[in-house]
């Protein structure tokens, strides 16, 4: 096969994809997230949090802290793939992660996420921003 079939191929190929979460074995702590692909999401974590350029500061603060071994990196559920070789996942998963955002509460003492922002208070916010210019 060659360079370009090889790479048209991996492009058509279905990834798993789904709910995951980082789970820090001392505390308990969980961060939730999706992705389109776990496998790369979980490499792109760790390098992440190994380089300390993680977003989630407290999470990256508790990986050095304790060390890589002290996490788990976990499927919550993965999002069976449909026929349509087309359709666009990211809604779904979107939908997916609030649902296991609102089971688990990964909040404060519970977790590492932030809670999502309700569309009154994105909105507050926007006109908030349009007031300063």
């Amino acid at each position: 096969m060659d360079k370009k079939a090889a790479k048209l191929a991996y492009k058509a190929s279905r990834r798993p994809m789904g709910i995951f979460q980082i789970r820090n074995e001392v505390s308990g702590r969980i961060f939730v997230g999706s992705s389109m692909d776990l496998a790369a999401m979980f490499n792109r974590i760790r390098f992440q949090l190994f380089a300390g350029a993680h977003p989630n500061k407290e999470l990256e603060a508790d990986w050095k802290r304790l060390g890589a071994d002290k996490f788990t990196f976990e499927v919550l559920e993965e999002l069976v793939p449909r026929e349509d070789a087309n359709y666009d996942y990211r809604a779904d998963l979107e939908t997916l992660e609030d649902l296991w955002l609102e089971k688990l509460q990964p909040y404060g003492e519970r977790g590492y996420n932030e809670r999502k922002k309700t569309s009154e208070e994105r909105l507050r916010m926007i006109a908030g921003q349009n007031r300063e210019r």
